[in-house]
């Protein structure tokens, strides 16, 4: 039986951390910044943590 592969383009897109929580970054902020509200670009910097009804399916795409 072969190994399952990672879903490459879910593991350029999720850090799992130690305790396998899983973030990511907001998403709407790669073009059009100028016609956005300076207050939806600041609250969108950093990173999230993915829901919880979408941990489940994002796991098994890393092969976790």
């Amino acid at each position: 039986m072969p190994k399952n592969k990672t879903h490459s383009g879910i593991k350029k897109r999720v850090r799992i951390t130690g305790s396998g929580k899983l973030y990511s970054q907001h998403s709407g902020m790669r073009h059009h910044q100028e016609h956005k509200p300076s207050r939806l670009t600041r609250r969108l910097t950093g990173i999230k943590q993915i829901s919880a009804a979408d941990t489940k399916r994002v796991k098994k795409l890393l092969g976790r």
